[in-house]
């Protein structure tokens, strides 16, 4: 990648533009033409740096529920049930990690008329998972990933939909009501964006809207707070920053919201959430980070550490990634996965 490459994906990072021929319009700040900035976006997929250009949609406000599962499985089983795992269209995140006796991390979604809990049993009974916790967030300090291509550092974006970030409403927490018009833009908003001159037009098409109404539209969902932003995912390990650690610390209860916000005030961090703890499992803050080098994300661990004064806590690497995508919404994959044969779990993967 040259330094055209790193600005132009700082730039799609952060807010893609919604126009009719947005590739143009990013030319035109980075001083190139339409056709050199396709060229490099292709190129950049086939290097796999750039995953996906889309809509970011807020989980819950769609009415899904999510959690953060963690599995244990013994080493000769971790691959394979991985893989099985990922076959769950709301699973988006699937590492692999090392650290702790669980040893696979994976975030799953589901309907709202789906049961979080009876899938993540039939999963572990599926891949015959030795056990596995359910760690659905408590509280929500941070999501914003963004990675400072120019300066290879960490800049995430600081938002929080529980209302720890400057421009937080009320019910972050709360499904919002919505048309079969709302969910079938929804669909369409969500899947990777053509890198063609004109990339909107199929998709209002296929809609019966002219781009200036989806425009609109998408305005319309960002301001009714279930749309985030329209941009880009990268790989991180393909774009530089090789090493990704989830660092995990036991915060006291009266201290929670205020160590949250300053875990979350640091541009390293990715994601902080609190999360319920177990007798066995007494770390109640989770801060993901990205660094070049496993050196770069202990750096920022004792930085938060220091800011803190929290102490105690654990860093899991991950050692493969399995799986990670943006979630999609409104498909009949959700009701194919639970229908395709999986009943009633048995006791071959206990809950701790």
């Amino acid at each position: 990648m040259d330094l055209t490459d790193r600005k132009l994906l700082n730039v799609i990072q952060s807010k893609f533009p919604l126009v009719d021929r947005p590739y143009q319009h990013l030319g035109e700040e980075l001083g190139i033409d339409e056709s050199e900035v396709i060229d490099r976006l292709a190129d950049l997929k086939r290097k796999n740096v750039l995953r996906q250009l889309s809509a970011i949609f807020d989980t819950r406000r769609l009415g899904y529920k999510t959690t953060l599962v963690a599995m244990a499985f013994e080493p000769d089983k971790l691959h394979k049930g991985a893989l099985r795992i990922n076959k769950h269209p709301g699973v988006s995140h699937n590492y692999a990690r090392e650290g702790s006796y669980f040893n696979l991390w994976f975030t799953l979604a589901v309907p709202g008329d789906h049961d979080l809990e009876t899938t993540v049993e039939v999963m572990g009974r599926d891949t015959k998972a030795l056990s596995y916790r359910m760690m659905p967030t408590i509280r929500f300090f941070k999501i914003g990933v963004n990675f400072d291509m120019v300066k290879e550092k960490g800049s995430s974006v600081d938002y929080s939909p529980d209302g720890y970030a400057k421009d937080a409403a009320k019910g972050w927490n709360e499904a919002v009501p919505l048309t079969e018009d709302d969910k079938d833009a929804i669909r369409e908003l969500q899947e990777d964006l053509p890198l063609v001159s004109r990339p909107f037009d199929d998709m209002a098409q296929r809609l019966g809207k002219t781009t200036e109404a989806l425009f609109a539209t998408a305005q319309d969902f960002q301001d009714r707070r279930f749309m985030r932003r329209f941009s880009a995912v990268l790989h991180h390990r393909r774009s530089g920053f090789k090493a990704n650690a989830m660092i995990v610390w036991k915060v006291p209860g009266e201290r929670s919201e205020e160590v949250g916000m300053t875990m979350a005030a640091n541009k390293a961090v990715t994601h902080c959430y609190e999360r319920p703890t177990f007798p066995d499992w007494p770390y109640t803050h989770f801060t993901m980070v990205h660094a070049t080098s496993t050196d770069g994300c202990e750096e920022i661990e004792r930085e938060i550490s220091e800011a803190t004064g929290i102490t105690e806590r654990m860093l899991l690497y991950s050692s493969r990634e399995y799986k990670k995508t943006r979630v999609r919404y409104f498909v009949p994959e959700y009701d194919q996965y639970q229908y395709s044969g999986v009943s009633n779990p048995t006791p071959t993967a206990q809950r701790s």
